[in-house]
């Protein structure tokens, strides 16, 4: 995500904390299908919440007993989270840079963190993702679903909305395999969609 898009979450952020700063803001299958995929994880497996906002999901995921860290390139959400779960590690960072070792990871949470990267730039963080997962290692990425490939006039900066089939043969070109998909359409919301892919390495 470019520094644009990062000034541009920076001057609506107290807006977008009180819209979607907390668990009482998503959807009860959206907790269900990232709470399966959390549960299918290691106890006291290492994820990184990739895109963390404000750290609602980052808390979910501790509380579900994983070792989770966010990261976001937006000071303002980084502040944020730190207040609000102190016992828990934020920082700023890129999606594109994780800064953490190879195959160091057991999953990465993407969600709705990567609808701003062009078509063109999506492998980069696909490839950052799998770089830092070890092999076996899971992503969970939530995306604006749609019948093509296009760009649309997100509330904070311009996204992108991909058909399931696209973006799982991007992440088969990072090296993933898609193991689960969902997509939910909702009265007066635009289709969302969410993939677990894993990282499986070909010898």
């Amino acid at each position: 995500m470019s520094n644009e898009i990062g000034d541009a979450y920076s001057l609506r952020a107290p807006e977008y904390v009180e819209r979607f700063g907390s668990m009482d803001a998503v959807h009860p299958e959206d907790r269900e299908f990232v709470e399966t995929w959390a549960r299918s994880i290691a106890p006291r497996g290492i994820v990184i919440d990739a895109g963390c906002g404000p750290g609602q999901w980052t808390s979910f995921l501790v509380e579900l007993g994983l070792s989770a860290r966010g990261i976001d390139l937006v000071p303002e959400f980084i502040e944020r989270a730190q207040r609000t779960y102190p016992g828990i590690d934020f920082a700023t960072g890129s999606l594109n840079a994780l800064e953490v070792p190879d195959e160091s990871l057991d999953a990465v949470l993407a969600w709705f963190s990567v609808i701003h990267h062009e078509p063109a730039d999506i492998q980069i963080p696909l490839q950052e993702f799998r770089r830092a997962l070890h092999p076996g290692g899971t992503l969970l990425i939530g995306f604006f679903e749609g019948p093509v490939v296009e760009p649309f006039a997100h509330a904070v900066a311009p996204a992108y909305r991909w058909p399931v089939d696209a973006l799982s043969k991007e992440l088969r070109s990072a090296g993933f395999e898609v193991d689960t998909a969902q997509v939910r359409r909702s009265p007066g919301e635009r289709p969302q969609a969410a993939l677990v892919a894993r990282f499986r390495q070909i010898h």
